[in-house]
């Protein structure tokens, strides 16, 4: 199974310099992470446009949506799509870093068979897009907050299945907890990977679900930095008892320390924003907008994080 190791290294960051003066002292040979925008925020853009728009305001790897109603939907990618956009990717020097697919642990048999089918496909996508730098597969688990004591263990033997899956085809699935549903803290997330016990399922780590429930950053990345491989970023507020998720920049996230803490555990891979369907249902979002406020909310912070590493760190 392959590694992140060799995604490709940080575009310049002379212009960013000026404003954050503190990237000047970090040693030009160093690496960090790669910033992402995953395609989930760009459901209403054709697969071309949304690439052509990435690259062009500076994003290095994107996240690909491999749902229902998505460009990159299973059951309408063709051979000549998926050609294409291999094309397109080569073409802007763009990443795949990720596939959502968005399944989950509770359910009846049926819906758990779909699941395993549908990683299958994930992973045989992932080396047919790049089998050097394999993207990985992320998703949710699903079920709900309450009913955690009473689905943990059957989740836990689904998981096992998952990744036994995830290995079959030479791939790895990046679990994510969240707010609203069964895993939602970095203490039930840990639990159901030492349960899962497979090299092939990993963390994909959010802290925006967790800073919701009142966990640090630094506590939910010391529990779970061993085991995460990805990272996805979006703000979040918590409003009369509702959540709010908001772009990048739009609360009180410190991204340079975010950074800091991701480069410092040796976390050199790739850090993609993800836009809540809160925010890409509204009728006057616009995920061009969206995309360019999120790098630059993010890319002066990444150049200003001072943690640095050579090649031979954990990505």
């Amino acid at each position: 199974m392959q590694s992140r190791r060799d995604f490709i290294k940080l575009a310049s960051v002379a212009a960013l310099v000026v404003a954050y003066p503190s990237a000047s002292r970090a040693a030009p040979s160093g690496r960090k992470a790669s910033l992402g925008f995953s395609l989930y925020g760009m459901k209403t853009l054709p697969i071309a446009q949304a690439l052509v728009e990435c690259a062009r305001i500076g994003y290095q790897n994107i996240e690909l949506a491999l749902m229902p109603g998505f460009a990159t939907d299973p059951a309408k990618l063709t051979a000549a799509d998926r050609k294409a956009i291999i094309a397109q990717l080569s073409k802007f020097n763009l990443k795949v870093s990720s596939l959502l697919i968005n399944i989950t642990l509770v359910g009846d048999d049926k819906a758990h068979a779909a699941s395993l089918e549908t990683i299958k496909f994930a992973g045989d996508l992932a080396h047919e897009l790049d089998d050097k730098n394999l993207p990985i597969i992320q998703t949710v688990m699903g079920g709900k907050p309450e009913k955690w004591e009473q689905l943990k263990d059957s989740m836990a033997l689904r998981l096992r299945d998952w990744g036994s899956t995830a290995a079959s085809v030479h791939s790895t699935v990046a679990v994510k907890g969240h707010v609203a549903m069964a895993v939602n803290s970095p203490d039930r997330l840990l639990w159901i990977i030492k349960q899962a016990a497979s090299p092939a399922i990993v963390v994909a780590y959010d802290h925006s679900h967790f800073e919701l429930a009142g966990v640090s950053m630094d506590e939910s990345w010391r529990l779970l930095a061993p085991y995460s491989r990805f990272v996805h970023v979006k703000d979040a507020v918590l409003e009369a008892g509702t959540v709010k998720f908001l772009l990048p920049g739009e609360a009180k996230t410190d991204y340079v320390k975010y950074f800091n803490l991701l480069q410092g555990a040796g976390y050199t891979g790739p850090v993609v924003v993800e836009v809540s369907s809160q925010l890409f249902s509204k009728n006057t979002y616009d995920p061009i907008q969206a995309a360019e406020k999120s790098y630059a909310a993010l890319a002066g912070p990444l150049a200003a994080s001072t943690a640095y590493f050579g090649a031979g760190s954990r990505a």
